[in-house]
């Protein structure tokens, strides 16, 4: 999973119709005795609750790899018991298997959490600690962190949402909402099977009782605290290019010395030429023909959330963070931010081609690969992406070209007076956290499978606490923190607490 989050600096930002809409506050929500007990419980269970986290980021179930999948379902189901869920399954598929589980405490209202137990590959000799020793260490500027893979995506906010349940049963008291639980395996490889989770009968019977889904996320800014409520995510699709001799029927079909290149084709430069038919010469504007016919513009509200978004955002902050000194044409600030929410893109996430290890090594390779991801706007869908990607290589004579889909979804949608959305400004706003409106993550998570039809629920993230380094090394989750502004372990604990409180009494 890729996210950005969009802090802001200033405190609440929100336009007229949003700001209408955050009552009730937090004290009408949640009895003060109660999230006190609960608290307590938190604090209490700290120790159990990092434990929980380093257990299972032991553990890494990596889709991409075909590793551990099995193991991570049922590590997820174990997890689900003991959080208390009553009914836990496991739910198979085409691929890897998911996790559905409920929470039934008699409350009027339904919630529906999305967790992923997949994570990134990891090269060991790019970490400053062993990845899966999840090793506790004193970060400057933060405090105490979590190092290893999965830290923040996600295991480190799920881990945070499993303890709000710990704490809720430690403190004698009943979660103010009940709970569905899903899960998948394979959300790093673009959730191919997770529409298959979803409609099952039993699955989809108990997503349409909930008043929305959230994946539990850690995206507080360390500069000020803030966080963002996004109304959408853009869709994505991740697919190979595979040039190769055998396919082209030129070139070698196994790498050959590289003496021959005066003689014999290069399955590699036609990858390269293919490539740079997909976008404008800068690299910075997809090509492919008819890629933004169903491209929507953003609305008047959206470029009114994204102008608010642009005073109250500090661009260096936003360009230390990237470790980047430009944006794409230096643009002004506001229009950076129009494009981070509005535009497609196509990303040549890697290029493998022949030797690539130490030093030289002289051949002509036999085939070419390039992992690409396309991030999708409304009202684009990866279906027609692809067909179109594909239409575009055949018109310029590269049919032999290989486009081997791994996965991917369509962008996803969520109104702003939705109670899901309502309740997480009143959380945040109860809490004392600078929150800002934004249209559309950068990023993209699967929530299209909740906010399409059949299921046609509200959905997005949630939570507070930081951490960063998600599919790179020394990923990290923040549970001791110096940072007053923004909240450890114990602190996210009790924003799922209070967010549980504002869905069920949110009118």
């Amino acid at each position: 999973m890729s996210d950005i989050t969009i802090p802001n600096r200033r405190g609440l930002m929100l336009g007229g119709a949003a700001a209408a809409l955050v009552a009730p506050n937090l004290a009408q929500a949640a009895p003060a005795s109660d999230v006190a007990a609960i608290r307590k419980a938190a604090e209490d269970g700290y120790a159990a609750s990092v434990k929980r986290i380093q257990g299972w980021i032991a553990l890494p179930s990596i889709a991409a790899e075909n590793r551990d999948m099995d193991k991570g379902a049922e590590y997820m189901m174990a997890l689900a018991r003991d959080a208390g869920f009553q009914h836990v399954e496991k739910v198979p598929t085409d691929g890897a298997p998911g996790v559905f589980a409920t929470l039934d405490v008699g409350a009027k209202r339904w919630l529906a959490l999305y967790f992923m137990y997949d994570v990134k590959q990891y090269d060991p000799a790019e970490w400053s600690s062993p990845p899966l020793e999840a090793r506790i260490v004193d970060k400057p500027g933060f405090g105490k962190v979590i190092v290893g893979r999965g830290a923040v995506n996600q295991k480190g906010p799920e881990g945070a949402m499993l303890a709000a349940l710990h704490a809720f049963r430690a403190a004698g008291k009943k979660p103010p909402v009940n709970l569905v639980l899903v899960c998948e395996g394979e959300e790093e490889i673009g959730s191919p099977h997770f529409r298959q989770i979803v409609t099952q009968p039993q699955v989809l019977a108990a997503l349409k009782k909930c008043e929305g889904v959230i994946i539990p996320s850690s995206w507080q800014s360390p500069s000020n605290g803030g966080v963002s409520v996004n109304l959408g995510a853009k869709g994505v699709v991740e697919l190979e290019l595979v040039a190769s001799g055998a396919k082209w029927g030129r070139g070698p079909k196994t790498d050959i010395h590289s003496s021959e290149k005066a003689r014999v084709d290069s399955p590699a430069w036609r990858l390269v030429q293919a490539l740079t038919t997909l976008v404008s010469p800068d690299g910075n504007t997809p090509a492919i023909d008819g890629y933004f016919e169903k491209v929507r513009p953003l609305t008047p509200r959206e470029k009114e959330l994204i102008a608010l978004a642009a005073q109250n955002i500090n661009e260096a902050d936003a360009k230390k963070a990237l470790g980047v000194e430009h944006f794409i044409d230096d643009l002004p600030w506001e229009q950076t931010l129009q494009r981070l929410a509005s535009q497609p893109t196509v990303n040549i996430e890697g290029l493998v081609a022949g030797y690539t290890g130490p030093g030289g090594k002289t051949v002509l390779p036999g085939r070419a690969v390039a992992k690409i991801d396309m991030r999708l706007v409304p009202d684009m869908t990866k279906d027609d992406s692809v067909a179109k990607l594909r239409a575009h290589l055949d018109k310029r004579g590269f049919q032999d070209v290989e486009v081997k889909v791994s996965g991917g979804y369509d962008p996803t949608e969520t109104d702003e007076n939705s109670r899901l959305i309502r309740a997480q400004i009143a959380t945040y706003k109860g809490m004392g956290v600078p929150v800002t409106l934004y249209p559309r993550l950068a990023g993209s998570w699967p929530g299209t499978v909740f906010t399409s039809a059949p299921v046609s629920l509200p959905a997005g993230q949630f939570g507070l606490g930081h951490g960063s380094g998600a599919h790179a090394p020394n990923e990290y989750f923040v549970v001791e923190s110096s940072n007053p502004k923004v909240q450890g372990l114990v602190g996210a604990t009790m924003g799922f607490v209070e967010f549980m409180y504002q869905v069920a009494a949110i009118k």
